[in-house]
């Protein structure tokens, strides 16, 4: 249901460069693809070739609310706890720093700025991410 919506929005949105229907899908899907552009699949493979300690973590809105058999449900609920309580919006990224603390990287008005373009995004990312923390 959430491609449905997202296709939706995207087809009817009245700003859709200032305003997309998800900064984030127009980065990692270029639009309306099921798949990920091979500009993101670079992208992402990129931080890792570059040994950073940035490890890109891809959730969508409805998986804060799913289980996941890997291990991974603690650190989904850690991060839908600390989305509510920021009173962020979606899309956004998220950096764990020290410890286990998160903090808010980029906003989705930030995402929009990137227009789509993987290469943008990462090396803000890079720079943002300098001061400390790792991508969630």
């Amino acid at each position: 249901m959430g491609k449905l919506s997202y296709g939706y929005r995207k087809l009817t949105a009245k700003d859709p460069d200032n305003k997309p229907a998800c900064a984030a899908c127009d980065i990692t899907h270029g639009g309306l693809h099921l798949d990920e552009t091979a500009q993101w699949k670079a992208a992402k493979a990129e931080v890792v070739r570059s040994g950073a300690v940035a490890d890109v973590k891809q959730f969508h809105r409805d998986e804060l609310d799913g289980e996941m058999d890997d291990g991974s449900l603690s650190r989904l609920l850690q991060t839908k706890t600390f989305v509510q309580s920021q009173g962020l919006h979606f899309p956004m990224v998220l950096a764990k720093g020290e410890g286990s603390g998160l903090r808010s990287v980029m906003s989705s008005e930030e995402l929009a700025t990137f227009k789509g373009d993987p290469q943008a995004f990462m090396q803000k990312l890079r720079q943002k991410l300098e001061g400390g923390g790792s991508a969630l």
